[in-house]
Order: C-alpha cells, then sequence, then structure tokens
C-alpha cells in the first residue's frame, strides 16, 4: 500500500473517534496535553511492518547517561512500507483531523525527520526523563506535538518500555501509557512536558514509529527556546545532577552558536 492509502485508514479512524479523542486531549490539556487510539491500521501492515523492521545492525546506537536505544531516520535505506507509513503521518487529511482535535491551525509535519523517524529498544534500553528540542532543525519553527506510533506484537505492560508522562515534575507519580501494539499517542510539546520511556526489562524488541509537528508559534505562551533537555530518574539522584549540569551546558554553547557547534545528524538526508 502507498501512504495515500494508509493515510486514508489513518484519517478514517481518527475522523471516527474524533468526540472522545477531543475529550482526551481537554481533559490532560491543563498539564501534558494528550491523546490515544488503538487499532490503527489492518493487522496486515502492522505484521508486515514487524517483519520488515530493521535489525539493530541496520539502525545507529545512541547510548549514553541521556537514552540507550536504536534509531534510523534514512528510511530509503530500509523496506519501502516503513517510510510509506511514516509519511502517512504527514499527510494533509491527517494533520488535519489532528489540528481539529487539538484546536490548533497552521501545523507543519516535518520531511526531515528530525529527531523522528524509527527507534527500537532491547532489554535494559530506556529514555531518561527529557524535554523534546523546543525547535525544528533550522530553529525557525516551534515544536509542538509528538506522534508515537507502536508495532511490537503481543506488548504486554509488564515489560516495561512504556511512555511515561511527568507533568507535576519527577517528584510526583508519572502518568503512564503502555506501548501497546498498533496505538498512535499524540503528546504535546512544550516546556512542560517532561517526558520518558521507562527500562524495557524483558527480552522484547519495543519498536516505535516518530513523527514531529511544528508551528509558527509555541504552544504554550510562556515557552522558550531549548535544547533537549535531561533529567535523572527519581531514584538516579546523581544521574540527575550529571544530566542537569549537561543541560546547563549544551544549553549555554547555543546562546552562542545558533545551531551547536556541529550538525545533528539525526535527520533524513533526502538525494
Amino acid at each position: 500500500m502507498k501512504r495515500n492509502d494508509i493515510a486514508e485508514i489513518i484519517f478514517a479512524n481518527i475522523f471516527k473517534n474524533k468526540d472522545s479523542l477531543q475529550k482526551q486531549y481537554s481533559n490532560s490539556q491543563n498539564e501534558i496535553g494528550y491523546f490515544f487510539i488503538d487499532a490503527l491500521l489492518p493487522d496486515e501492515i502492522v505484521t508486515q511492518l514487524n517483519t520488515c523492521f530493521p535489525k539493530t545492525e541496520e539502525m545507529v546506537l545512541k547510548k549514553s547517561l541521556r537514552e540507550n536505544k536504536y534509531i534510523g531516520v534514512q528510511m530509503n535505506k530500509y523496506a519501502p512500507i516503513l517510510e510509506e507509513v511514516l509519511f502517512a503521518f504527514q499527510d494533509e487529511k491527517v494533520v488535519s483531523i489532528i489540528e481539529e482535535i487539538v484546536g490548533l491551525k497552521e501545523i507543519y509535519p516535518d520531511d526531515k525527520l528530525y529527531a523522528g523517524g524509527i527507534s527500537l529498544m532491547k532489554k535494559n534500553q530506556f529514555l531518561n526523563p527529557h524535554l523534546d528540542n523546543s525547535h525544528d532543525k533550522e530553529r525557525e519553527r516551534w515544536r509542538v506535538f509528538n506522534l508515537l506510533y507502536y508495532i511490537s506484537a503481543d506488548w504486554e505492560f509488564e515489560n516495561g518500555g512504556n511512555l511515561e508522562l511527568w507533568p507535576n515534575g519527577l517528584e510526583a507519580k508519572p502518568i503512564t501509557i503502555e506501548s501497546k501494539c498498533n496505538r498512535l499517542v499524540v503528546m504535546a510539546t512544550h516546556n512542560n512536558s517532561l517526558h520518558s520511556v521507562s527500562p524495557v526489562v524483558k527480552e522484547v524488541e519495543r519498536k516505535c514509529i516518530s513523527n514531529y509537528y511544528f508551528s509558527d508559534k509555541p504552544l504554550k505562551e510562556n515557552d522558550f527556546f531549548h535544547v533537549t533537555s535531561f533529567r535523572g530518574r527519581p531514584e538516579n539522584k546523581i544521574i540527575d545532577v550529571l544530566l542537569q549540569a549537561d543541560s546547563f551546558l549544551r544549553m549555554n554553547i547555543r546562546k552562542i552558536f545558533k545551531k551547536g557547534i556541529k550538525e545533528n545528524p539525526h535527520y533524513y538526508k533526502k538525494e
């Protein structure tokens, strides 16, 4: 199937559930606005995505105190179905229906896939609590929504590797959203949208397809520019101190060098 056909399915399922999705988002909007929808695509497409998902040796390992995961963004290196599904979320109809749900106009998808693409986590891999970079690659538009589509077959909550939202900071209990197969999560990104992925604790593979939407204006009036800023988990106090120092240093570098000392390689380099 081509991305236009896949986009039609995504649009139809979101449209059918628009009222309940709007209620989800409205009820969470004062903290970290989000909504999710299950059974988004037909099972045969999800099975194909799982079968074609690249092996770890075909992806890039990002391993540090901040995160431990495999990523892929050069989509023309992988099975075409992965790129077709990923870019189906950038179709005008899909973007428009999400605009209706969140009550925001003039949202733009990102064909460069800056910090997007695909990711995979295995046992003991994780993504520490963080705020996403506030802007796009050129630092011209504000990042406003994160779209996470999970495709790991037979996923169980007990695997770990679930999305965590921390609207009340690291001292409070997070909102945990299971990385359930065939689930799309749409999450607002702003200066208070602290989120993480809990460590994977079983011998499984957590597979995700990610997109970001951008806007000419920030989602909240008091938002300001920031780099991707990591924290340690509540039980990791020393790591938390180190990551806060790391974020402070990188933020001050960006005050001098607008786009950083070197270009972030995590974007789709199209021919």
